[in-house]
């Protein structure tokens, strides 16, 4: 039975004028597009012209099998309900923010004696003080290593703070003052406090004056050991208002410029809190339809603020274009968010170089992320001519096993296509049960998850499937996908050769019998070099974080019925776990709060095997 063929004419005659929502399927009734409309009849009645599409809108246009429409009140409900069908459907031609990561805050305990500094991400659930919020972690992680040098205030995690007898090393390299121990006076380090506030608040002119009355006042009085810690901090400041030359602002802003060309699209984001700039991010959002850079950012702001409710507004947006879609945006924004917003383009002054600043730094990451691009499909197409394939492979996957004498073994799968890493279809598999060390039933033991997955339906086949290590390896995975009777798929083998140095791998196709290497300065072999780098570094560090995580995880934690306070009681009764090991059963009870009956069990698990 053959599928029936769109009538565009017989749906736009019954199509309402209303305002409302549209949702464009294809054959197989999957979802293309959502769109809002001030007038649906009349928008939906721009798709089906006889000329003037774009290229992108006409490839939407002949994949259209059914629309759906939804009448709302109003266009900012539309906008609305617009934005939670993106958000829940991901639809292939809409533009879509990858981004679900809330941004950090500095969170202040200041309910503590001795309030601490931290990263904070999610919810504002802890009392204390949140300041921010950072573009990134990186960001505020340079906040947080100035104000430790400066103000020495704690930044450790309150488990730590309260188990110390005696300072860490950052009381010994003067980062701290040692409150966890009592070197410190309480009104003192609220002092501290007090100043780093000031400098997260964006004050740090009147801090930077404040420090400097205090330093000659302590000069005066011939407390010169004062007066030297004083002139530290200033000298701290000082340099860190010589690099921010972006200071001198007032207002929480988001400062947000979209460039588009024809290989991609690039937002940068900028934001300043107190007339501070507090750091900048870019984003690179898939673009479809969208052919001008103000669709693009009026796309990109009504995904950024009104898909994630929780993400902090500012009280101004300077862009640097505008579009007709922003009144209804900050509508919407304001019935969503219960607050107001106002969008500018027009500026002067700081707002004009916050402008510029973004403008420049969004052409640039994008110019930089095409020539990438264009650079690494330049070696896709060296490997194909390497090769000898009839066609240029599209997407590469490598495998690569990490462990310490087979201690946490982990296998890493890394994805390239032709525009580079492909970090979202990156796996990693904490290999269980196999001989410590032994490789072969490692890399077995991935590669039977990864394509029996794929046998399944999930995932995608890559075109050529590289392996790092020789013979034995290549032999292993030939036989993996043999027992999964996967269609047939190019291996390659990468070997380190004999002198194991970058340049002079032996390379494997499909079986030993075909050995060969390339030139040094080949592209297809610096694209195998990268993809083989890269899973070796996506393997170690997945096997870094499961080898740490088994080191700091105690022994007394899997045993039933012992809590964090009877693990400290026990620990501190025999001075450590070894101690405790040697322990008879009768000695464990003799602990405060341990049975019999658990000093037993206790007892049992530390000897079991």
């Amino acid at each position: 039975m053959s599928t029936p063929v769109f009538d565009p004419a017989a749906f736009l005659a019954v199509c309402s004028n209303h305002p409302g929502v549209y949702r464009m399927f294809d054959a197989s009734a999957k979802l293309l597009y959502v769109g809002k409309a001030k007038n649906l009849k009349k928008r939906l009645s721009s798709y089906f012209r006889k000329t003037g599409l774009a290229s992108k809108t006409a490839a939407l246009v002949s994949r259209i099998a059914q629309i759906e429409t939804t009448i709302t009140a109003n266009e900012t409900e539309a906008l609305l309900l617009e934005q939670t069908l993106i958000k829940e459907w991901r639809p292939p031609y809409n533009i879509l923010l990858r981004d679900d990561k809330s941004y950090p805050y500095v969170f202040l305990s200041s309910e503590d004696l001795y309030p601490r500094l931290g990263i904070h991400r999610g919810a504002k659930k802890q009392k204390g003080r949140y300041f921010g919020p950072y573009p990134s972690a990186g960001a505020i992680r340079e906040s947080l290593a100035l104000l430790q040098k400066a103000f020495l205030v704690r930044q450790c995690e309150d488990s730590f703070f309260k188990n110390r007898t005696r300072p860490c090393l950052q009381y010994q390299i003067k980062r701290c003052k040692g409150p966890c121990v009592g070197l410190v006076d309480p009104v003192e380090y609220a002092e501290d406090v007090r100043r780093s506030v000031m400098f997260l608040e964006g004050r740090s002119n009147a801090l930077t004056e404040e420090l400097s009355t205090a330093m000659e006042q302590a000069a005066m009085q011939l407390d010169f050991e004062r007066a030297a810690e004083l002139r530290d901090q200033v000298a701290i400041l000082r340099r860190v208002q010589d690099q921010q030359s972006m200071e001198g602002g007032t207002g929480d802003v988001d400062v947000v410029a979209a460039i588009i060309n024809p290989g991609g699209a690039c937002v940068h984001l900028i934001s300043v809190r107190g007339g501070r700039v507090l750091g900048s991010k870019n984003f690179f959002p898939q673009v479809a339809i969208e052919e001008e850079s103000g669709a693009v950012l009026a796309a990109f702001l009504a995904q950024y603020y009104l898909a994630n409710s929780e993400r902090d507004l500012p009280s101004e947006l300077i862009v640097n274009t505008q579009h007709e879609d922003f009144p209804v945006l900050l509508a919407a924004i304001s019935e969503l968010r219960g607050r107001d917003l106002s969008i500018s383009y027009r500026v002067r002054g700081n707002r004009a170089r916050w402008q510029q600043l973004a403008v420049t730094n969004a052409e640039q990451a994008l110019t930089a992320r095409l020539a990438n691009r264009q650079h690494t499909a330049a070696r896709f197409e060296a490997l194909a001519v390497a090769l000898e394939l009839p066609e240029v492979p599209t997407r590469l996957e490598c495998f690569d096993i990490s462990h310490s004498s087979g201690e946490a073994t982990v296998a890493s799968c890394v994805v390239f296509g032709q525009e580079g890493a492909v970090k979202s279809d990156y796996r990693r598999y904490n290999i269980e049960n196999v001989t410590a060390g032994d490789d072969y039933a490692a890399m077995h033991q991935a590669l039977t998850r990864r394509f029996s997955k794929l046998k399944e339906g999930e995932g995608k086949l890559p075109d050529i499937l590289l392996v790092d290590g020789g013979k034995g390896q290549l032999n292993m995975a030939r036989e993996v996908l043999q027992e999964l009777a996967v269609p047939d798929l190019l291996l390659l083998g990468v070997a380190k050769g004999v002198t194991r140095k970058p340049g002079l791998e032996t390379l494997y196709l499909n079986d030993a019998a075909h050995e060969f290497t390339l030139p040094a300065d080949s592209p297809a072999l610096h694209l195998i070099q990268q993809i083989r780098d890269e899973a070796h570094r996506f393997a170690i560090t997945g096997h870094r974080a499961r080898r740490g995580k088994a080191r700091r995880t105690s022994t007394l934690e899997e045993i039933p019925g012992v809590g964090p306070k009877r693990r400290r009681e026990l620990l501190k009764h025999f001075g450590g776990l070894q101690e405790l090991t040697r322990a008879s059963s009768e000695e464990i009870a003799k602990v405060p709060g341990v049975s019999k009956k658990l000093a037993e069990s206790i007892y049992d698990s530390l000897h079991s095997g």
